[in-house]
């Protein structure tokens, strides 16, 4: 029984700790660049999007495929950049908690 308790008492603590990552997820940011910097998206830690920038020089009405793939890649690098960020938050807060099990199942 005291095994047991004991267990309860680290899934608690566990519960906590990831309500508390979660927490820190809105407030990592990371941003992604494409096209040498001529596009830059910022994604905070529940890949919403925060920011945009355009270089005024890639804002060509005629061209807009190329803008557009420039926004989805920029897009695209700040979620991984960011996810990159959530692993290693996780990665310091759980030190072997959880063990093997995935990081997606707590959003």
């Amino acid at each position: 029984m005291e095994d047991f308790t004991k267990m309860m008492g680290q899934m608690k603590e566990a519960q906590a700790k990831v309500q508390e990552m979660q927490q820190k997820f809105a407030q990592l940011q990371a941003t992604g660049e494409a096209g040498a910097g001529a596009v830059k998206a910022t994604v905070n830690g529940h890949k919403e999007v925060l920011g945009l920038d355009i270089d005024k020089e890639y804002i060509d009405p005629n061209d807009k495929e190329i803008l557009q793939d420039l926004i989805v890649a920029a897009v695209n690098l700040a979620n991984k950049a960011v996810e990159e960020k959530i692993q290693e938050e996780v990665k310091q807060h759980t030190q072997g908690m959880l063990g093997g099990l995935p990081i997606d199942w707590m959003r």
